[in-house]
């Protein structure tokens, strides 16, 4: 099947091209060396992957990924002193907080196709010693043949949805091989422990915990000025939907509506968990009755009830900034779920819908420690929106509960690169 796949990829990527590059169009983010996801290197670049021979490579998919592996990277460097270091990302959003934030020395790219050719290129300018995947990014040629050449090859923080695991399983003479390749599985949970063993007997699973649980967020984290939107902080209380999808955006807005009826001093920050949706979000916000902003379009010039964040890199700061956080992809039907741990990390009174599918383990540990206000329906919404808003006292307990159990979890990221160090 391996073979199936390396034969028919190039005939497939054809297919996708055309919205692989409309999304390169609408995206935000880093965008001018995107040609290295086709190979395609400049002098300089290529010159820099070749200083890289014997490197770390650490590949992460979008922003949530990203922001992983940054944290990963401060405890791995200091295990692994003078180790050379390339982390790669997939997206342009991914790109942008790795150029950013990536610590001194950490050379960034974009991770090549899945096609052979444009994977050989990357593998024999950069020759990497060790790849570490980060999550479920399971690209058989970039994998295969890293390990081909010699490397050693982790998957760490990986877990396995209750979708994926079906695909995972009818397709097992695909995935076996793959997963096998791995020198470890660095698993969040026994749950998914099991579930790479069903599909992978022969795979090497260690359940290490989820390294999101051990990000840290600085202490001197600022807050986002809102007071030209919003008017002074004290006077308003801010309720952030965060990370959201279509088509709950809707329900959210119409619960702010409602509840905001009651409470006057209400605003809503909206931020959508792909920021190209900027436009057709704005189209729907000035059909309500009230006064809408949208970031992207630059500076606010007077205040408004509703803030559309159509930015990327600024949630974990926004999150500071809110009162009450509606955790996207939870609501109207909605099952995944979004990375809560940041909000919780911060104190923050969060609401959600009744389940968070890729999210499990710490949604469970919120709710077993009172730290998530979670709704079995879309119709409860206004009314918990108008619980939180009207008792500040509710509020700090829930965000204490939330920070407590988070805290409670924490130990994965040491873990992972003691297990690496040993392995490696």
């Amino acid at each position: 099947m391996i073979l199936l796949y390396k034969i028919f990829f190039p005939f497939v990527m054809l297919l996708f091209l055309p919205g692989l590059l409309w999304k390169l169009i609408r995206r935000p983010g880093r965008k001018s060396n995107y040609a290295e996801r086709f190979g395609i290197y400049g002098k300089e670049r290529k010159k820099v992957l070749e200083g890289m021979h014997g490197c770390t490579w650490i590949h992460a998919v979008s922003v949530g990924e990203t922001n992983v592996a940054l944290s990963f990277l401060k405890t791995y460097m200091q295990e692994n002193p003078g180790k050379k270091i390339l982390l790669s990302t997939t997206t342009t959003t991914g790109q942008e907080i790795a150029f950013s934030k990536a610590p001194e020395g950490v050379e960034v790219f974009f991770t090549p196709i899945d096609f052979l050719p444009f994977v050989k290129k990357f593998l024999s300018l950069a020759k990497p010693a060790t790849l570490i995947i980060f999550e479920t990014e399971i690209w058989p040629n970039m994998i295969l043949e890293s390990k081909k050449r010699g490397a050693e090859v982790f998957l760490v923080n990986a877990r396995l949805s209750d979708h994926s695991i079906k695909g995972y399983r009818r397709f097992s003479g695909f995935f076996a091989p793959v997963l096998s390749a791995f020198k470890v599985i660095c698993a969040q949970t026994e749950l998914d422990k099991e579930r790479f063993l069903s599909v992978a007997p022969a795979a090497n699973v260690a359940v290490t915990g989820n390294i999101k649980f051990d990000q840290k967020i600085p202490d001197d984290l600022p807050e986002i000025d809102l007071s030209t939107e919003f008017g002074p902080r004290e006077e308003t209380i801010r309720v952030l939907a965060a990370s959201t999808h279509f088509p709950e955006e809707k329900v959210m807005l119409e619960a702010f509506l409602k509840a905001r009826k009651k409470i006057p001093s209400l605003r809503f920050i909206l931020v959508p968990r792909h920021a190209e949706r900027g436009g057709e979000l704005m189209k729907m916000l000035e059909t309500l009755p009230c006064k809408a902003f949208r970031r992207s379009s630059g500076k606010a010039e007077g205040p408004c009830d509703i803030l559309l964040a159509d930015t990327t890199g600024e949630l974990l700061k926004f999150y500071k900034s809110a009162d009450i956080v509606l955790m996207g992809k939870t609501f109207s039907g909605n099952r995944e779920g979004q990375n809560i741990i940041e909000p919780a990390h911060l104190g923050k009174a969060v609401i959600t819908g009744p389940e968070m599918l890729n999210f499990r383990q710490a949604f469970d540990a919120l709710k077993a420690n009172e730290g998530v206000l979670s709704l079995r329906n879309d119709e409860g919404l206004a009314d918990a929106l108008m619980r939180f808003a009207s008792d500040k006292d509710l509020r700090q307990k829930y965000g204490k509960n939330a920070a407590e159990a988070v805290g409670r979890h924490t130990g994965a990221l040491r873990k992972t690169v003691l297990i690496l160090k040993k392995e490696n």
